[in-house]
This record gives structure tokens, sequence and C-alpha cells, in this order.
């Protein structure tokens, strides 16, 4: 089996879709979910075997040499499970909630581009050739978001993402480049974090947390987060492929391959200084400010962002207390249940008339049973119920956290009572009590096409710690699937009790909200705040370019030269061109003089 059809196969996908099938709908849709289908496939075939891709040499300059070749190890082809697993269920999916869409081709296309571009990220063998991937991401994400671009909320949405993302795109590539400076190489397999121990503290937490800025705007940590919920602007499979698998999770991907190929562990943590615990504490804090926003969120997609903000918290935690493992296991987990909920928000919004307000819901559990209940499974792994993945992974992260920062436990355990406090918020608005308004009254369950990739994600709710166990991020490792009664366990219980027992109390047989936070709900005025930086700074921006324009350009620079001209013109018109034959005459005569001199005198 050759690996490269990994990359060979979604990009040709893209292709052909985009120069011989864009008129035809059907043909795309059926060529990109086949193409996914196969990449699925080939990366199962991968699994426990030992095998290598021949680079291909492209770069080779002063010293530099790069080359195209791919990283087959148990990280790598985890995540490639993981990736093309729920890739293809969206596609699946997309094939009911896209059906009479103007532009599917359109959408198949961008779908397949995505999947290459994130397919090269978890596959690139070194740093340059993941950058180069990690900026097709963003433009993938770009075109996706912006689907139905005519509705100037998603193309504003598109272009936030996008810039955003550039912002901690340009720390990550000055990262890039230090790394290389302080390693001489950019392939992972090469580097040698003996290195580190030759060179200042402050200098290699400066290179690691310049990466993590990467990480940041990918996976949409403080402060770079305002991006992600607009992001559901996009169609919610898309959503779903976003917040589960792909383009969020490269960020905890690419740091847990940052700290493998360095050999960072507890151990040898000291040599990049206090950046682990610079990393670990933006986690915590995106964690609990993004979970205190999805309490006052009432779109029910917006309910979701915000919950993959709070749990890509959780992950970068965990690669902050230097616990890759566990951070990494908790993106195995989290994207299968995390696609189940996107996945079950697009089917109620389906049959709600693309209703997305859990206000104007109420009452879906006897009119979509089969969504409703694979729903709850997933909302019961994402609050840790005992039994299911997130409990074994989320587990693992308070572990962590107890063992290494007792505040960052405390935050993670308040944390686990908020994200059970919103989601069953969801749950006991959009899918019990009364129908809230006639879109509600009348939905019905959605088509096989899209409550099947429903019922086998949540089967993977239950099954993925044992996938996790299969494909750990390093060699050796084997997260702890038991259940003992201990100190993280009963806060973790005692979380979701809470959680749940206020939602209850507050929540049940409600029509509207009786909680009104407007902090909350207006996410912190973060956005806000940035659009009035932008606006000082815009302004700011606008009245220097002016003034160098109007003053410095025109007045003096252009508008003296032009003057000047003007002058000189004027005097040679006035005293050279008066039409005066004896002036024309003593002009002559000076002309001859002076041609007279410069050949006999100045030529001795």
């Amino acid at each position: 089996m050759n690996p490269w059809l990994l990359l060979i196969i979604p990009i040709a996908s893209a292709v052909i879709i985009q120069l011989g099938l864009k008129r035809n709908a059907t043909a795309s849709a059926l060529l990109s979910t086949l193409s996914v289908a196969s990449t699925f496939l080939i990366s199962y075939l991968l699994l426990g075997k030992e095998l290598s891709a021949a680079p291909i040499e492209w770069i080779n300059i002063a010293g530099l040499q790069l080359d195209i070749g791919l990283q087959l190890d148990s990280l790598s082809k985890g995540m490639m499970i993981v990736v093309t697993a729920i890739g293809m269920l969206v596609h699946v999916f997309s094939l009911g909630y896209m059906k009479d869409d103007e532009a599917k081709a359109r959408y198949f296309g961008c779908l397949s581009l995505f999947m290459f571009s994130m397919t090269g990220i978890v596959l690139a063998s070194n740093f340059v050739m993941m950058f180069i991937f990690w900026e097709l991401v963003g433009l993938s994400s770009y075109l996706l978001i912006g689907h139905w671009y005519h509705k100037n909320s998603a193309a504003d949405a598109a272009k936030k993402a996008f810039l955003t993302n550039r912002i901690g795109d340009f720390g990550f590539m000055i990262g890039i480049l230090m790394l290389w400076g302080i390693m001489g190489t950019v392939v992972f397999a090469d580097m040698d974090g003996s290195k580190l121990s030759l060179l200042c503290t402050c200098l290699t937490g400066t290179v690691v947390l310049l990466i993590f800025c990467g990480a940041v705007g990918k996976s949409a940590q403080l402060p770079l987060h305002v991006w992600l919920p607009d992001a559901m602007e996009g169609p919610t499979p898309v959503s779903a492929l976003i917040h589960a698998a792909t383009m969020v999770a490269a960020g905890v991907y690419m740091m847990a391959r940052l700290f493998l190929s360095l050999g960072i562990t507890p151990d040898t943590a000291e040599l990049i200084g206090s950046a682990p615990q610079v990393i670990a504490w933006v986690g915590a804090i995106t964690s609990l400010l993004a979970a205190l926003m999805a309490t006052q969120q009432n779109d029910i997609k917006k309910i979701l962002a915000y919950s993959t903000l709070s749990q890509l918290g959780y992950m970068v935690m965990a690669v902050g207390l230097v616990d890759a493992n566990a951070g990494m296991f908790h993106l195995y987990t989290h994207a299968w249940f995390k696609a189940l909920l996107f996945l079950g928000s697009g089917a109620v919004i389906y049959a709600c008339h693309h209703e997305q307000d859990i206000w104007k819901m109420g009452g879906l559990f006897g009119k979509m049973k089969i969504t409703a209940i694979t729903f709850i499974i997933g909302t019961m792994a994402l609050t840790a119920v005992p039994g299911t993945s997130g409990f074994f992974s989320k587990e693992g992260i308070l572990h962590a956290a107890h063992e290494n920062n007792q505040a960052l436990f405390y935050i993670a355990v308040i944390v686990a009572a908020l994200t059970t406090f919103y989601m069953f918020r969801l749950i006991f608005v959009a899918f019990f009590g009364k129908a809230k308004n006639e879109h509600a009254e009348h939905a019905k369950e959605v088509a096989p096409v899209m409550w099947i990739p429903l019922a086998l994600l949540a089967i993977m709710a239950f099954a993925s710690p044992f996938l996790g166990k299969l494909i750990p991020a390093t060699e050796g490792y084997h997260p702890h699937l038991g259940f003992e009664i201990n100190v993280v366990t009963i806060a973790s219980l005692l979380a979701f009790a809470v959680g749940f027992i206020a939602a209850l109390i507050l929540y049940k047989g409600k029509t509207s909200d009786p909680v009104n936070i407007p902090l909350f709900r207006n996410k912190f005025y973060f956005d806000e705040l940035y659009a009035w930086i932008i606006k000082i700074f815009q302004d700011a921006l606008a009245a220097i370019v002016h003034f160098f324009d109007a003053f410095i350009i025109n007045a003096m620079i252009i508008g003296g030269l032009s003057r000047s001209a003007v002058g000189i013109g004027n005097i040679f018109r006035r005293y050279a061109q008066s039409g005066s034959i004896s002036g024309y005459a003593f002009l002559m005569a000076v002309g001859a003089l002076l041609v007279i001199f410069f050949t006999v005198f100045a030529s001795k």
C-alpha cells in the first residue's frame, strides 16, 4: 500500500471536481465521498504496519535541504484514522443535508481540498511542509465557512477566520525559523532536543511560545478565539468537520508533534523555561471563559462552538502540563462525540426548517427519537458520564492537573460542572417540554443518510477509548480505562451532579431563559473590544497616511517638483523665448564663446 495515495486521492478529487465536474453536482458529491472513503481504508490498512515513504527532494540550497516526506508513526497514523473516518461520515451526512444546495459541486470540491490540506498537516515530515499545508487549511476553511457568500454574515465570518489565523501564523513562522537556527533542521525525525541544554531557557521558551502562536490561531485559544463561533455561518457539516477532527485539532496535534520531536518530558521540561506553564494557563483560561460564554448562548451551533473552545482549552492545558498523551487521547475521543453533536444539531436544524434558536424548538424528543437519543449520548460523553469515552479521556487530563498544578485542577473541575450545565440546558430546552413554534411542532426524523452517521458516531462515543488505546500518541502509552474511586473521580462526579441539577432546576419546562448575564451572552465583549482597537488603529493609520499623502508627497515632493518645473520654464520662457532679435543674437554669441572656450582652453 503506497502511503502517498493519502495525499494524491483527495487533491485529485478536488481538481477533477473543479475542472471537470463543476456542473454535475451528483457526480461531484459521489467522487468526493469515494475519495475520503478510500483514504480511510488506506489509513486503516496502515495501522500496525512499519512502512516508510521515499521522500521527494524539494529544496537543497546553501545547506538547507528539505524533502516532501511522510511521517508515518503512531501519532500520525492515529490522527489519520480520526480525520478520515469523521471526514467520511461528514461527507455521507452532507449527501442529505446539502442535496438541494445550488453550489453542491463547489461544496464537495472544497471538502476534498480541505481533506487534502489536513492530511498534509498530519503526515508532514518537517515544519516547512506542515506550514504550507497549515496555510492551505486556512484557505480551505475560508472557502467552506463562506460557502453561502451571498450572506454578508458568512462572508464576514470567512474573512474573520482567515485574518485571525494569519496573526497566529506570523508567530508560528518566526518560531519555525528560530527553531531551524537552533537545531539546524526542521525535519521532525532529525531534531536533537539535547541542543536545547546549550541555550538559555529564555530563548528556547520563546521559540516554543512562538510556535505555539500557530496553535493559538488554529485551535482558537485566547486571545485569537473570536473566529471560531462565527465559523458557524458555514453549513453545519462544515462545522462538524472543523470543530471535531480537523482544523481546530491541528494546533494540539502540532504541539504534541513538537514536544515529541524535541523529547520534552516532565523530566526535561525545564529546558524550555516557563513556556509549558504559559501554555497550560492559556488553555485553562480559554476553557473557563468559553464555558461561561456557552451558558448564555441560544444558537444551538454556537453553544457547541463554545463547547469546542472549552474542550480545546482542556487539550492545550494537558500539553502545557507536559502530558501530550493525555491531550491527544482527549482529542481522539472528543472528535467522535463532538462530530456527533454537530451533525445532530444539523439534523435538528434541518428538521426545524433551518431554525437554530433553542428557544424556538422544544418537544423534539418525541418527533426525532434517533437524533435525540444519539444527541443525548454525545452529551453524556462530553459531560464525562462514567462509561463513555469522555469520562476516560477527561479523567486523564484531570489527573495530570491534580498531580502538577492544583489551581489548574480546580479550574478544570469548574469547567466540567459548567459543561454539564450548558449542555443539559440545551437538551431540556430543545428536546423536551412543548414545541415553541410551528417548525418544531411539525419536525420529523431525518432520512437514513443523515441518521446512520449519527448512530455510528454514537457507538464510537463509547468505543473510541479502545481506539485511543490502539493508536497512542507515543509508543508504549496505554490510557487508563478503569474506574477507581479517588479524589479526581469524586471531583468529576460532583461536577456532573452540580451541573445537571442546576440545569434541571432552572430549565426543565421553561419557555424563556430565567438567567440573564449580559457579560456571558456578549462573550465578555471581546468582539467589541477588538472592533474598537481596530477602529482606533485604522483611523490613526488613515490620518498618518493622509498627512504623508497631502503634505509630504503631494505638497512637497510632487507639488514642489511641479512648481520648480513651472518656475524654470517661466524663466526660459521670459528670457530665452522673448521674441527679441537682439536677445537671440546675444545668446548665440555667448554660446559661440562657450564652445570656443571648451574646445580650445579646456582641452589643455
